[in-house]
């Protein structure tokens, strides 16, 4: 096998990619949700068409950020309290994947039928998948500020078997 070279971080590249595309993501379902939701009361419909392409980049980019974040994870040095976390957060992401891909053709049927209108049911739906992405958030943002996951202490202490 071949061993990558891992900077104080516990990563062959100089900061984590995983939460730069995640970001990108969350921005991308909640523009996409207050498009939706706007559009919808205001009878904007020019906003669906922005909702939809927000959704159909979000697909392309949670699969990028599923891809680095298990490629992370796998770098990173886990220790006991952090493994049902972080097997939450990639179970989800995962889950996550799968759902906004299937929102999104969803969303590609009703666009293809009827594009100046969105079914209540639609932003019911569109609701569901906001709270999980907050749940989503949650739980990365405990992996860091918590756990300290690819925290240049953290993994110092660690390389030094100092376990948390």
């Amino acid at each position: 096998m071949f061993a990558l070279n891992l900077n104080s971080q516990n990563l062959p590249y100089p900061d984590p990619v995983h939460p730069i595309v995640v970001h990108f993501v969350i921005a991308m379902v909640f523009f996409s949700f207050i498009c939706d939701v706007i559009g919808y009361f205001t009878r904007n419909t020019r906003l669906f068409e922005v909702g939809f392409w927000n959704m159909f980049v979000a697909v392309i980019a949670i699969f990028v950020a599923i891809i680095f974040g298990q490629f992370e994870a796998g770098l990173a040095q886990i220790y006991p309290a952090v493994q049902p976390t972080l097997n939450f957060h990639t179970l989800m992401g995962w889950s996550l994947g799968a759902i906004i891909a299937i929102i999104t053709a969803w969303r590609f049927v009703i666009r293809d039928r009827h594009p100046l209108k969105l079914p209540p049911a639609y932003l019911g739906v569109a609701t569901f998948l906001i709270c999980l992405v907050f749940l989503q958030i949650y739980l990365g943002s405990k992996l860091f500020w918590v756990y300290g996951l690819h925290v240049e202490p953290v993994v110092e202490a660690m390389k030094q078997g100092v376990s948390p």
